[in-house]
């Protein structure tokens, strides 16, 4: 870490490694090793310490939670008339509210913490890695393609991805992930666990309250043994709170014994995972149009977390006088502005499907939808151009940071009046829409199915996917911003990998938008028909477009010191968890066994009768896909090399099991999913056995065009390394001038001597 002017110590490197001074000859020793607990805390250039943050948490948490509560308090006669409950007293009434929004402030500032140990500061990278000198050729990881000549001259030879990914840093991914923490990383990363765990313990607070609120009995009657029951058997929101406070004190207590860097992004994605079922319940995953609110409400609480978690970081960061503020402050403005439009965008449509226009300036709710969407728009541009101003003043003398601090400050109050604004939403009911006449379909799955799904009639209905099909828009737009650099490189990429690619997004986007999407939830044929697409023929496409290879040619390497995106998929690439999970014998389970687990059990009538029981599936559906084709045929980068020969042994295994899953669908005579089936009402008649028998024989046989084109790959995978073989004995004999052959040919000639003499 970097002291201060005026501390009088040794310049450091960003990896806490000292650096040799231009006005001294004299070899600066090597650093001793330093534990980062026991590590003294940093002071101002004055010698006094510096204060820690944890007393500026409380006040924004102070802000958002009494903002919240003035607002509802303000709204609660209002508000309980319209649901009709009696008032459940003073603690609920105001105790909701403010743990509500203290909840979301705390998940903001884990999710936050752990992003910044994990992605925006630099862990300490060794010079070396731990493994050099130790087993050679351990895996091929970074091996050139197999098609590629041995003993060729590389001056000689055309750059190509593939070549240029096997040149450089080899160990990069070794040694970032034997990284440990910074002292500023390992502060962070604590004050993101200890975040958690009160977002955990404010979890299970809630489940008390919100039985309370909705019941209208006071907290006293509500927090009683009796109570809780009641609250997690009937009460979705308290449910949904029950899972949050698991995977946040799970993520709480793992980050408190974690000092390597390696860990840091598994514990921001359980800082993401601990507020998704608080995004799957509520006010969005109920009546008409219910996949847009609830999808929506997921994009917004994402990047609500990362946009004032990552402030509140930066803000704790700069009062340690830590070092890479520069390159923090400029990789969270990127974020930062992306959440800005994707919070606006997506909090106007949650809005936009729950009223009417005519009610957004005339209902309480529809005002504080205005309200909240002015604020973050405001507050976005306001901290895009500050911060914009501050980075170079920072990067010319680190002394500039004074001024980042006070506006950051003021700047996170005024995120947590908006989040205070935004938690009141959650007690105010929204306006009555004017068609209260909804379809049975409507209430349950989220939209009207016209007509009766065909082959020709799917594509003439059209809803456009919120979640997967904005992720198939941006994955496309990402891919064709990594060939725009490569083509600047001057490198060349193969358009048949694009071709695929761009397949499969588009394959994506139109399967979950058009009539296959829209049919899916309704009846088991059509939702066989999308499950096949997004396991087996949506993967198959975007493995063979290699992006992670375009990512790692396209992506410039960190400065030294600085590891980067590049340096973060290595490492994501190479690590033992994916290492685990792409075994040949893992791989094929995990794969084969989604399909028994899912329709073989009861599992199946709770995932489809939840719309987070459908999100939940299409994500199964595509990573499940994605790994598995990834490691039999993707052309990218794996954990692992393993032959072409034995991968097709492992996809024959295989097969006999995906047949024998379509063959028990057409022979079973139970119903799947009949009790949520048959309260749908669709507008024609079905016969649910019949058509689970159809789902059964798509089952049975959709599985031929993916595994062409999976077998045409591994068979031309297979005739690369024979030829590469070939090449390789050929350059030998030559070599060793067929010293080989000879003594093979005067073996033989021993063998046929012996004969004639016997």
């Amino acid at each position: 870490m970097v002291e201060p002017e005026g501390s009088g110590s040794r310049p450091t490197a960003g990896n806490g490694a000292e650096v040799n001074s231009t006005s001294s000859p004299q070899a600066v020793p090597a650093p001793k090793k330093t534990q980062i607990p026991d590590s003294p805390p940093p002071k101002k250039p004055g010698g006094s310490k510096v204060r820690g943050s944890w007393p500026l948490y409380l006040i924004i948490v102070a802000v958002a939670g009494i903002v919240g509560t003035l607002i509802s308090w303000g709204f609660l006669a209002g508000n309980l008339a319209a649901l009709g409950l009696p008032d459940p007293g003073p603690i609920t009434t105001a105790g909701l509210p403010f743990f509500r929004a203290a909840g979301w402030i705390f998940a903001s500032l884990a999710a936050g913490s752990f992003l910044f140990s994990a992605f925006l500061i630099s862990p300490k990278v060794p010079a070396q890695s731990p493994a050099a000198g130790g087993k050679k050729n351990r895996r091929s990881f970074f091996a050139p393609p197999s098609d590629q000549t041995a003993g060729e001259d590389e001056n000689e030879t055309p750059a190509t991805p593939e070549s240029v990914v096997a040149a450089r840093d080899r160990d990069t991914a070794a040694r970032l992930s034997a990284a440990p923490l910074t002292v500023d990383g390992h502060l962070a990363s604590r004050a993101g666990s200890i975040a958690a765990i009160c977002f955990g313990l404010i979890g299970i607070l809630m489940i008390p309250l919100v039985l309370s609120d909705v019941s209208g009995q006071p907290f006293s009657v509500a927090v009683q043994p009796a109570g809780w029951g009641t609250a997690l058997d009937q009460v979705a929101e308290a449910v949904a709170w029950q899972w949050a406070a698991i995977f946040a004190l799970i993520t709480g207590v793992a980050g408190l014994f974690t000092r390597k860097w390696i860990t840091q992004p598994l514990l921001f994605l359980g800082s993401i995972l601990m507020i998704i079922p608080l995004g799957l319940e509520g006010h969005s995953a109920s009546g008409g149009n219910h996949d847009y609110g609830t999808n929506s409400l997921l994009f917004h609480m994402l990047f609500l977390v990362l946009w004032i978690g990552g402030l509140m970081a930066l803000l704790a960061h700069g009062r340690r006088l830590g070092p890479d503020l520069d390159l923090a402050l400029e990789r969270y403005s990127k974020i930062a502005f992306v959440a800005i439009i994707a919070m606006a965008a997506s909090g106007l449509v949650n809005a936009g499907v729950r009223i009417q226009w005519s009610d957004w300036f005339t209902s309480n709710y529809g005002l504080l939808v205005v309200a909240k969407t002015v604020g973050v728009i405001i507050l976005g541009l306001f901290g895009l151009l500050h911060r914009q101003r501050t980075i170079p003043r920072i990067k010319a003398a680190a002394d500039k940071r004074g001024l980042f601090l006070q506006v950051a400050f003021v700047e996170l109050l005024v995120m947590a009046a908006v989040t205070g604004v935004a938690i009141s939403m959650g007690r105010t009911p929204p306006p009555a829409p004017e068609n209260m006449d909804l379809s049975v379909m409507a209430i349950a799955v989220g939209w009207d199915l016209p007509k009766e799904p065909t082959l020709s009639s799917v594509w003439t209905m059209w809803r456009f996917d919120l979640m997967l099909g904005t992720i198939a828009i941006l994955m496309a737009a990402a891919y064709i911003r990594g060939l725009i650099k490569l083509r600047r490189k001057g490198m060349p990429w193969k358009n048949s990998r694009t071709a695929w690619f761009l397949a499969g997004c588009i394959t994506l986007g139109v399967c979950m938008s058009s009539g296959i999407g829209m049919a899916m939830p309704a009846t088991f044929s059509m939702h066989m028909v999308a499950h096949m697409i997004l396991s087996m023929v949506v993967p198959v496409f975007l493995v063979l477009g290699a992006p992670l290879s375009l990512l790692l040619v396209a992506a410039e390497p960190g400065a030294p010191g600085r590891p980067g995106l590049r340096e973060w998929v290595l490492v994501a690439v190479d690590n033992p968890i994916l290492k685990f999970l792409t075994h040949p014998a893992f791989n094929t389970i995990q794969f084969i066994v989604i399909f028994y687990i899912l329709y073989m059990t009861p599992f199946y009538e709770t995932m489809i009768s939840e719309h987070a029981g459908h999100l939940s599936m299409n994500f199964v559906f595509l990573i499940s896909g994605y790994i598995y084709f990834w490691e039999m045929i993707g052309p990218d980068p794996t954990p692992e090399d393993r032959s072409t020969l034995g991968k097709l042994g492992w996809l024959v295994f295989s097969m006999p099991f995906h047949l024998f899953f379509g063959v028990y669908l057409m022979q079973l005579n139970v119903i799947l999913g009949e009790v949520f089936y048959s309260r749908l009402e669709l507008p024609w008649e079905i016969d649910l056995l019949a058509d689970q028998k159809v789902g059964g024989g798509i089952a049975w046989g959709s599985g031929s065009f993916p595994m062409a084109i999976v077998f045409g790959v591994l068979f031309n995978n297979l005739r690369k390394e024979d030829r590469q073989k070939e090449k390789e004995i050929d350059a030998k004999a030559e070599g060793d001038g067929y010293e080989d052959l000879d003594a093979y040919n005067a073996m033989l000639s021993q063998m046929s001597n012996r004969d004639q003499q016997s």
